[in-house]
């Protein structure tokens, strides 16, 4: 997103061994880039090599059984088919990704936490399919990638809030009240964000 080497960072605003696994980012109002305006994104893995997120409060035009058919999958789970599916990121926009718990057992999963994973591998979407498990699930098409010292680069920019995650957030309410009830998390109304942009 911000071009140019992470500042020198020398006892300022972000330490760069900061661990943001398992936080929100919230987008600041001055967020340029239009992928990330007015967005909630989970970071599912940080540290020295880069950070890795999904988008969760940004449906796409396109509910799981129209991604199934896509992909040619079966989805028995009939109560699911309206579902949305959401852009979670501009890196790999033609691949599935799904963030989970429970963590369960697939072929290629990024454990976040012990009950929290991010799935890429087709046998997830199968068992979703085909017995609607896992039973919380956000299936996303792309991820948000970020360079090594780029995300705090732009943290030190003021880009994003950042807050503790909270999966009940995640699993547990509808995407256009994921970012406000992130936002609750740090004490601030959605419609005031404006007034701490560059005090965070």
């Amino acid at each position: 997103m911000y071009a140019g080497p992470p500042p020198d960072y020398n006892g300022g605003v972000v330490q760069p061994d900061v661990n943001l696994t398992h936080h929100f980012l919230i987008a600041m109002p001055n967020m340029v880039d239009p992928n990330f305006a007015r967005t909630l994104t989970y970071v599912c893995e940080h540290n020295e090599q880069g950070a890795l997120g999904i988008i969760i409060n940004r449906p796409l035009d396109m509910t799981l059984d129209n991604l199934f058919e896509r992909i040619d999958i079966k989805l028995e789970a009939h109560h699911l088919a309206g579902l949305p599916v959401y852009f979670g990121g501009p890196v790999q926009t033609d691949r599935g990704f799904v963030l989970h718990r429970p963590l369960g057992s697939w072929q290629a999963t990024l454990t976040v936490r012990d009950e929290l994973g991010l799935t890429s591998s087709r046998d997830i979407l199968q068992s979703v399919g085909s017995r609607g498990e896992p039973e919380e699930f956000v299936v996303s098409l792309g991820y948000a990638g970020w360079a090594a010292g780029q995300l705090e680069h732009e943290l030190a920019q003021n880009a994003w809030l950042t807050v503790a995650a909270d999966a009940q957030i995640i699993f547990g309410l509808p995407p256009e009240e994921r970012l406000p009830a992130a936002m609750q998390l740090l004490g601030f109304d959605l419609a005031n964000l404006s007034d701490v942009a560059g005090h965070a």
